[in-house]
């Protein structure tokens, strides 16, 4: 029960700030969007036909084609996810944000959105529409939900321009980007590392360095290299990124010449990373 009305408020919650990106910013500047919301939106400028309406009709359409991929309590809370919606649409109709510097109104349309669908889906619902058919790649072809989210949105985006113009399209695609970035660490966690591989010859005396000032710790791979037939150990190691800057230059520092690959990790689950911020957590309740 307790996580039944937490995913509720999760999706009420997303909803409202969901129907205030699309009200108060992208519509009030004759911005447009993607998926099912952008298609909405066409047609109020076109039309002036209630998006609150039109919204509810065509993700109707779409959840009876789509249910089967989903699952019964996912479909339930989708529909709950589209009663809020619409409901919320309606009531911020009136809801403007007017500014000359239409780049305010697009990252802020893109940051709510972002944070509003996040909610929706983290309370185990979707957004209906294209969040159904982003969920439907995600469990056949295993595409990451935001980018699936991106590239059906730009399709719609593309179409738009005929109707909002080529200034207003840039700046929803501007939109969309911070939307999908948004949605992807509303998802996949706030817990960014770099990931950073080292070939060197004098791994030992690196891999002692970085263990004594940095204080993270590191695993050594046995690898040999195809061309020269030498065995060399690798070493990977998974940092915060403010010590970035502190490893690099105890590399350079040691072995000017080795060489370094540098990833991006977009979460790190174990010791030392989440169980360090639980503890923190729990120090500052």
């Amino acid at each position: 029960m307790k996580r039944i009305v937490r995913n509720l408020i999760q999706i009420l919650l997303g909803a409202f700030i969901f129907a205030v990106s699309v009200n108060y910013f992208a519509i009030s500047n004759d911005l447009g969007e993607g998926g099912v919301t952008g298609i909405t939106m066409i047609l109020y400028y076109l039309y002036h036909w209630a998006p609150a309406w039109t919204n509810l009709a065509l993700n109707g359409v779409l959840l009876l084609i789509g249910w089967k991929f989903l699952d019964r309590a996912t479909v339930l809370y989708t529909l709950v996810a589209m009663a809020f919606m619409s409901f919320f649409l309606n009531l911020t109709h009136d809801w403007h944000f007017y500014t000359d510097q239409r780049i305010v109104a697009a990252l802020a349309a893109g940051f709510l959105m972002g944070i509003g669908m996040g909610l929706i889906m983290l309370g185990n619902g979707t957004t209906a529409g294209s969040a159904i058919v982003a969920k439907i790649l995600n469990k056949f072809l295993g595409w990451n939900v935001s980018y699936a989210l991106l590239f059906i949105d730009i399709l719609v985006v593309l179409v738009s321009v005929f109707v909002i113009g080529i200034e207003s399209m840039i700046l929803t695609i501007v939109s969309l980007y911070v939307s999908t970035k948004v949605l992807d660490y509303l998802l996949e966690g706030f817990n960014p590392k770099k990931a950073i591989t080292i070939i060197s010859k004098h791994h030992e005396e690196i891999a002692y360095t970085i263990d004594q000032e940095i204080q993270r710790g590191i695993t050594v791979f046995d690898a040999k290299g195809y061309y020269s037939k030498q065995e060399r150990p690798v070493l990977y190691i998974v940092i915060s990124r403010p010590q970035l800057l502190a490893v690099t230059k105890i590399i350079n520092r040691i072995d000017p010449e080795a060489f370094v690959i540098v990833n991006e990790v977009q979460n790190v689950i174990g010791e030392g990373f989440t169980h360090q911020i639980m503890e923190e957590s729990k120090e500052n309740a």
